[in-house]
Formats: structure tokens, C-alpha cells, sequence
């Protein structure tokens, strides 16, 4: 492991402290053990897994991902092996390798959300939060993301208390009011808010006349949609400055993850780049700290919130 610059990367996100602001995002390191070839999670301030269901998920049919000029657009379906199977077949060996796991759940009804935080309540105390990922489809309101709702948000982060984990909420950038959603859910007892997953998106096949993915609709992920994520952590601290605010979106180098956190999260999330470098993570963790090593930047808690003046 290669020496930091000596930069206090510290950062804390409600009753948690982690050693550093970098994690994966949800989804895009599978479950953890992808990565062990490429880096070392436990330099990590933690990592993030794909949300599970209570059940096992098929997800949807192929084609599920799509490259884009500055992304990409997916539609995988939150294919996963139900949280029973993976509390038995791959957290022992994400665990070995000394990372802090966050455990990630979905589902289409409050129930299910419920059903699967009550199973995660068994999981190993290396299981350090529970992400509610608020930003999946709620079959009891025709398809509306439960994130695009104060009150549904606010059902969901309530019934995921099961788990007796601290929550974070995973909201939506296709909401014009993200910021009420993050004080529901805050409300509701999140103690953070993870801002934001993907923007819905599709690609139509000219040649086929039909839309190029499986499913017909996806959503759209990296650089392209950096700009939009930043501002909607910028107006969620705005009015929240209280709450730890998660940044994700398109984070690809060291000097993306100080926009993020000017704006006024606590740390943030590294997704799509992995696909290019799987290294990303732990690269940009390391650029991190010798960007703020070479500005004479002590703590990076110095830098939260700052562009707001």
C-alpha cells in the first residue's frame, strides 16, 4: 500500500467515522469481491455493495448496458442473489479482506424493504450502515421512484430501521424537489443521504427502430451527468447542512470528488469510472490526498460546503 500524504482524510457521516471519504457506489463493484484482484477495499472508507432484494432477482433481459460519449446507460434490473445468500456465500469473503461494508437493499413494495432490512438485523457487526435505496420503482404508486415522493421516502426509510444499522437514503436526480425528499428521509431517521443515482435515460437503435436495451428504458451514469449531481448536492446542503450529504455521479479524478465536497457532501461515491479502471477507487482516494497536500489543505473536513461562501 502506497504512503498517503499526511492529510487528516477523516470524515464522519452521522454516529459513523471513516478513515477516508471514498467508497464504491452501489452496483457498479458488484459484491465486493470483483475488485480484490485490482485493489485493496479495505483502503476504502468503505464499501458499497449492489442493493439486494429480499428474494433472488433475475433482473432484466439483455442488452442491459450501453456506452454513451461521457457514460453510459444501463438497465440491469438489480439482478442479485437475495440477502439470505449473500450474508452466507459472499460477505464472509468481502469481510476477509478488511473492508467496512455497506450493506445496499430495494424492493417494490415498503414490505419488501422491511422484510430485508429485518434479515440484514443478523448480519456481522463489519456490515457498518444500510443504504436505502429509495431510488427503485414503487409498484403500490404505478412505477413512480419511491424517491420522487416525501412520503413514500419517507415509508421506506422508516420500514428499513429493522436492521439496527444506521440508514442512508439513496435519492434521485429526477425530482424537482430532492432536497425536501432528503429532509424526509432525514426525518425518518437516515443519517445520511446519498445524492444521486442515475438520471432515466434511452437509446433507440436507428437500424432496429426500437430502443437498443432489453428493458426499453435505463439510466444514465457517469461524467454526463456530473454537473447535474453537484448542483443537486450544492441545493440539498443548501437547506441541510446538518445531515451528511453521500456525492456520486461521474466522479472519475480526484479534482471531480473536491467539487463534490465544496458543494457540501461529506464524502463520496465512485461508480462508473470503475468500469474503465478498476482502480479508481483507491486512485482517486490517493490523488485526493495529494491534492489537498499540495494546497496546504490539513483536514479534508476543511473542504465541506466551502462554495457556499
Amino acid at each position: 500500500m502506497a504512503r498517503l500524504p499526511a492529510v487528516d482524510l477523516t470524515t464522519h457521516l452521522g454516529s459513523l467515522s471513516l478513515d477516508n471519504p471514498v467508497m464504491t457506489a452501489s452496483g457498479t463493484a458488484g459484491y465486493g469481491h470483483e475488485l480484490v484482484n485490482h485493489l485493496d477495499p479495505s483502503e476504502l472508507g468503505a464499501v458499497v455493495v449492489k442493493s439486494l432484494h429480499v428474494e433472488p432477482w433475475v433482473g432484466n433481459p439483455g442488452p442491459r448496458v450501453h456506452a454513451t460519449p461521457s457514460g453510459m446507460v444501463n438497465s440491469v434490473g438489480l439482478q442479485g442473489p437475495g440477502v439470505e445468500a449473500w450474508l452466507e456465500h459472499d460477505l464472509p469473503g468481502l469481510i476477509a479482506t478488511g473492508a467496512r461494508v455497506v450493506a445496499s437493499i430495494w424492493g417494490r413494495t415498503v414490505d419488501e424493504f422491511a422484510r430485508a432490512a429485518i434479515l440484514l438485523a443478523e448480519a456481522p457487526p463489519e456490515v457498518i450502515a444500510l443504504e436505502v435505496n429509495a431510488s427503485c420503482p414503487n409498484l403500490e404508486d404505478r412505477r413512480a421512484l419511491f424517491a420522487h415522493s416525501t412520503s413514500a421516502t419517507t415509508e421506506v426509510v422508516e420500514a428499513s430501521a429493522a436492521a439496527c444499522r444506521p440508514r442512508w437514503a439513496k435519492l434521485s436526480l429526477n425530482t424537482p424537489n430532492l432536497p425536501d425528499v432528503a429532509a424526509a428521509a432525514a426525518a425518518a431517521g437516515a443519517e445520511a443521504v446519498t445524492v444521486a443515482n442515475t438520471v432515466l435515460a434511452m437509446v433507440v437503435d436507428v437500424e432496429a427502430r426500437r430502443p437498443l436495451l432489453g428493458a426499453g428504458r435505463g439510466g444514465l451514469s457517469g461524467p454526463a451527468i456530473r454537473p447535474a449531481a453537484v448542483r443537486a448536492v450544492y441545493d440539498t446542503y443548501e437547506v441541510l447542512s446538518d445531515v451528511p450529504i453521500i456525492g456520486v455521479g461521474g466522479i472519475a479524478s480526484a479534482q471531480d470528488a473536491v467539487q463534490f465536497l465544496m458543494a457540501g457532501a461529506t464524502a463520496v461515491q465512485i461508480g462508473t469510472a470503475t468500469f474503465a479502471d478498476p482502480r479508481a477507487p483507491v486512485r482517486i482516494l490517493r490523488d485526493i490526498g495529494r491534492w489537498c497536500d499540495r494546497r496546504g489543505v490539513d483536514r479534508i473536513a476543511e473542504l465541506i460546503g466551502v462554495a457556499h461562501g
